[in-house]
């Protein structure tokens, strides 16, 4: 790309960035919340609008982006957790991951093979695997909002959190599946070393990390070694590598960057908050860079489209494919018809279904069904973006004149 269209894409979305800095007021508790603003904008100013925005990003560079934003957002929502309400209501996160997850990946599956006859089942897996993590940082006028009940914010934020590092290993299990390799040949084996290298190490790596950046805290402290402008880069280093490690040693940095929130926010206590005011400015200023990204670049694609099974498919997986599982996980539990539906509805989409569809770009380019599959990603990204950010609020203003 020529230097001066890279200056420009720079100037525009400073800009962009600057005049939102001083009017995020006025949409924070409109209808139309940041993410939809930032998508909109990102159409507005792409080559689908005004051609202000010159993007050609490779699929390693969404990869990279949509990761590193995914990772920092996933860290400061876990060391954010309020773990007296977590752990008083720990029921609901379970019942989510441990039966609405399952439900909704099959579930999934099922209405793919019904909707695309044509395509394997182990590629409508991998579209319902897709599809299945939901995205705190889109829903984050309801899982932030004090006037939703702290037990659903919460278990709202633990689900995001660890779905999509759950479902990491399936992803790259199916993709295994299709085209095996030499190390996993087998399919059991191949499935129970993916998820004891994907988890385990995550969590392991979390484990060693958050730990010994406690202690290097607490010397650094009583030694005076600390400089605020400094301390403000700790937990976005730790986020990095927490990801970055995991990665490299074969595990899930998803799951090493939220778990590593969890940790490191229970053993600060109090005095995180010193430490994360930076950290979630990262990620909000990597959110709207990714929004509009994905506006300038995927929303010109819209006229490709434009089938009905796409649309479908995406209007099912936020609605049937969501809300009916996340029911009949939260049978016997004895919230309200409403609660029950508030919980399956604020399931989002965004980063984690980006960065999976890049992964499936990057991994099996041969795939049958890799168009319908990508096409049906971006439609429901778009649709959760839309429905979800005019939705939120207005529910949530039921709950505080409640």
């Amino acid at each position: 790309m020529d230097a001066s269209l890279i200056y420009q894409n720079l100037a525009v979305l400073a800009a962009f960035l600057l005049i939102y800095s001083l009017i995020a007021g006025r949409f924070e508790s409109r209808l139309i919340n940041g993410p939809l603003l930032f998508l909109l904008m990102g159409w507005l100013l792409g080559s689908g609008g005004l051609g202000l925005l010159s993007l050609s990003i490779n699929s390693d560079g969404i990869k990279l982006l949509t990761e590193l934003t995914l990772v920092i957002v996933l860290f400061s929502d876990a060391a954010n957790t309020n773990w007296q309400v977590l752990a008083a209501n720990r029921a609901l996160p379970m019942r989510l991951l441990l039966i609405g997850l399952p439900l909704t990946l099959i579930g999934g599956t099922l209405f793919g093979l019904w909707l695309y006859p044509d395509l394997p089942l182990l590629e409508m897996a991998i579209l319902s695997t897709i599809l299945a993590p939901t995205d705190a940082a889109l829903g984050k006028a309801v899982v932030s909002n004090p006037a939703v009940p702290a037990p659903i914010r919460e278990g709202l934020n633990q689900e995001s959190g660890l779905n999509d590092g759950i479902c990491v290993p399936v992803l790259l299990l199916l993709l295994a599946l299709i085209a095996p390799t030499e190390q996993h040949a087998g399919t059991g084996m191949l499935a129970v070393t993916l998820l004891l290298e994907e988890i385990g190490i995550g969590l392991l790596v979390a484990l060693v990390l958050a730990s010994l950046t406690i202690r290097l805290l607490k010397t650094s402290y009583l030694n005076g070694w600390q400089l605020p402008l400094w301390r403000q880069l700790t937990m976005p280093g730790l986020a990095l590598l927490c990801f970055a490690l995991a990665q490299t040693l074969g595990g899930s940095g998803f799951i090493a960057a939220f778990v590593g929130g969890l940790l490191i926010g229970h053993r600060l206590g109090e005095h995180k908050h010193a430490y994360m005011d930076s950290c979630e400015g990262y990620g909000d200023l990597l959110s709207v860079v990714i929004w509009m990204v994905f506006g300038a670049t995927l929303m010109p694609m819209l006229p490709e489209l434009l089938h009905w099974q796409y649309w479908l498919y995406a209007a099912a997986s936020l609605t049937l494919l969501r809300m009916l599982p996340v029911w009949l996980s939260l049978l016997g539990t004895g919230l309200k018809p409403e609660l029950k539906l508030f919980i399956g509805w604020f399931g989002p989409r965004g980063l984690a279904s980006i960065v999976f569809a890049v992964m499936v770009l990057q991994h099996e380019p041969a795939l049958l069904g890799q168009k319908p599959i990508i096409a049906t990603v971006l439609c429901t990204i778009v649709l959760s973006v839309i429905l979800h950010g005019i939705s939120a609020n207005p529910w949530v203003r039921r709950f505080k004149a409640a």
